[in-house]
Order: structure tokens, then C-alpha cells, then sequence
């Protein structure tokens, strides 16, 4: 009797055991240790999940586990829990999530990423284009802008220069502005201006210390709230949810959504901030754009919205509508801001 005694007592703190362990989150990521994602974002998302679930739910980081345009492919098919990607990688496939990048908004990164998380929500989510997976956040980085081996005297200095541009809203920004636009990974943009093979890149600020293009592209004209906000999404499996329970999915929910996309910008923006002291520091010449310039932009870009408008037709979704109030939510959010100091 001890003995089946001792027997029953162990089982049930085995059990206990089991029932107590924590589920791990896995989600791949793509960009280096270093950068923000990697040291700020995921991070603080994961405290956040952590505390939720009171310790039921921990997130792990997991790198180099494929490209970025791989992401959404790892987390449907279940090869990972998790991930985040840039949307403008995936040419065809995400046409209503450049809403974010429309130029001339007149509000930054945070501003921005609450009202694509609003709309996505009321609007775009409809058209389901990130397919089988959760979407947890949808964010912008901080402003593009225009990094150059030589000094601009302006922006109609940018036509016919050979420019490394990004996928989405960006080539059509280039081709408005006349340049020569190239396609490539951003891990070869430091090679490529070491070589001259482009005069210059359109990113945000905080790729002249993380990429250290503030070595071989040295002048920056940096426009108000940038030429462009990059978009990007972060997700959950169905798989992942599904090992999980309600009470859980709901806890990491209401950490996500509105909550993590404005944390993620600012995160981004403060990246930049710093990135540009350093940029300062090392010697770079970082020029704010002329009105005349701010005045030419919004005249050459004018015809972006209205494309978009025509581009995103097939997607059954009220897209007028959407970007109207997306324009209304990023300005109100951006006043609230600016009033805030």
C-alpha cells in the first residue's frame, strides 16, 4: 500500500508538472542580432506574452532559418511558430498593405502603423491575403530616405541616377523621380556603393549604422516624414494557436494587434534617431529637403494614390473608403503627438 502510495503521488506531480510546463513560441526573424527587431521588438512582445499568460506562453528567438520572403511559408506549414516579414517582397501578392506607403501622408512611422492595423482590421483583412496564418501586427518602419555616394543639390538632381530601390510603393516612387531603379538584397547595398554600381539607396535612417552605409553613402536629403514607410507584418501559425489554450490566445492577442504595431514603429524611429546621431558623428552630411523640393515631390507623386486605387480594384474591398480614413487616423494620431511634445 506505501509504495502504490508513493506511486500516486509521483504521477500526480509528473502530471502537475506537465500541465505547469511553459509552451515556447518560436519565431524566426531574418534581420541581424543587432538590429531593432532583434533587441527591442520580438523581445518586449515576448515579456509582454510572457506576462499575460502568467509564464504559460515564453517566446524563443530562432535565426537564420530562411530569407524573408520564406517567412509566411515557415509559419503556415508549421516548420515555425511564428515570424514577420516585409511586405513588399512579395510583388503581386500584398497590393492593400501598401496603404501604408502611400507617399505625402504627413504623419510618421507610429501614426501610420496604428491606422493600418485599424483599417487592416475594419477593411483589408477581408481580402485575406496573408493567407493561412495570424496576423499579430502590421507596422512601418521610419521614414525612407535618400542616401547618396555624392552631395544632391536637390531632388531633380536624383534623374537618371542609378538607385537601389525596394519592392512596393518604392519603384513607383523611383520611376516618378526619373531614376534608374535596382533590385537587390539590402546585404548587397554596401558592396554596391563601394563599387559605384548604384549612386545611392532609398532606406530608413537607421540602415547607415546597421548596414553601415554611413561609410560609403555619406549625404542624406531627408524629407519630412520621408519619401515612403516601408510595410511589414507579423504573424502567428494556426498550428501554434491551436496547441494552445483560449484563455492563452486571447492573452497574447491583446498584447499584439494596435499595442505591438505602435510599439514596433517607435522601436524603428528611435533606431533611426540614434542611427543618425552616429551618422552626424562619422562625418556624413544629412541635408533637409527645400519646400521647393517637398513641393516637387508631391506634384511628381500625385498619381501614386490614384494607381493604387486602380491596382488594389480586384480585391473586392471598399479601397476609397480605407485609405480615407487611414489618412484621418495617421494625421489625428500625428497631431495627438506633436501636442504631446
Amino acid at each position: 500500500m506505501k509504495r502504490i502510495w508513493i506511486s500516486l503521488f509521483a504521477a500526480a506531480g509528473l502530471y502537475h508538472g506537465q500541465a505547469t510546463a511553459a509552451t515556447t513560441m518560436r519565431v524566426a526573424t531574418w534581420l541581424s542580432p543587432s538590429s531593432e527587431m532583434n533587441i527591442t521588438v520580438l523581445p518586449t512582445w515576448g515579456k509582454w506574452i510572457e506576462e499575460a499568460t502568467e509564464g504559460r506562453v515564453k517566446l524563443k528567438l530562432e535565426h537564420d532559418l530562411g530569407a524573408p520572403q520564406s517567412m509566411i511559408d515557415l509559419v503556415q506549414d508549421g516548420a515555425i511558430d511564428a515570424s514577420w516579414t516585409y511586405h513588399g517582397y512579395f510583388p503581386g501578392r500584398f497590393k492593400l498593405t501598401s496603404i501604408a506607403e502611400l507617399p505625402n501622408l504627413g504623419a510618421g512611422a507610429e501614426a501610420a502603423s496604428v491606422a493600418h492595423w485599424r483599417i487592416h482590421e475594419k477593411y483589408l483583412s477581408q481580402a485575406n491575403e496573408h493567407g493561412e496564418v495570424v496576423v499579430a501586427g502590421l507596422f512601418t518602419h521610419g521614414p525612407g530616405e535618400i542616401h547618396t555616394r555624392e552631395p544632391l543639390a536637390g531632388l531633380a538632381d536624383l534623374h537618371g541616377k542609378k538607385i537601389r530601390i525596394g519592392g512596393g510603393v518604392q519603384s513607383s516612387i523611383g520611376q516618378q523621380l526619373g531614376i534608374t531603379g535596382v533590385a537587390a538584397p539590402t546585404t548587397k547595398v554596401y558592396e554596391m556603393l563601394t563599387q559605384g554600381v548604384v549612386d545611392g539607396v532609398f532606406n530608413p535612417m537607421n540602415t547607415k549604422r546597421s548596414m553601415r552605409f554611413k561609410e560609403v553613402a555619406p549625404y542624406t536629403l531627408k524629407m519630412p516624414h520621408g519619401l515612403y514607410l516601408g510595410s511589414f507584418g507579423i504573424f502567428i501559425g494556426e498550428d501554434f494557436f491551436d496547441r494552445i489554450s483560449a484563455e492563452d490566445r486571447d492573452a497574447i492577442m491583446a498584447v499584439s494587434g494596435e499595442k505591438l504595431s505602435a510599439m514596433a514603429a517607435r522601436a524603428w524611429v528611435q533606431a533611426d534617431k540614434e542611427a543618425e546621431q552616429d551618422a552626424l558623428e562619422y562625418g556624413n552630411t544629412i541635408t533637409p529637403a527645400s519646400k521647393q523640393d517637398v513641393q516637387l515631390f508631391a506634384e511628381l507623386t500625385q498619381s501614386i494614390e490614384q494607381n493604387w486605387l486602380e491596382d488594389v480594384a480586384d480585391r473586392k474591398v471598399d479601397a476609397g473608403q480605407a485609405l480615407a480614413e487611414f489618412r484621418q487616423i495617421a494625421r489625428d494620431y500625428q497631431t495627438q503627438m506633436d501636442n504631446q511634445g
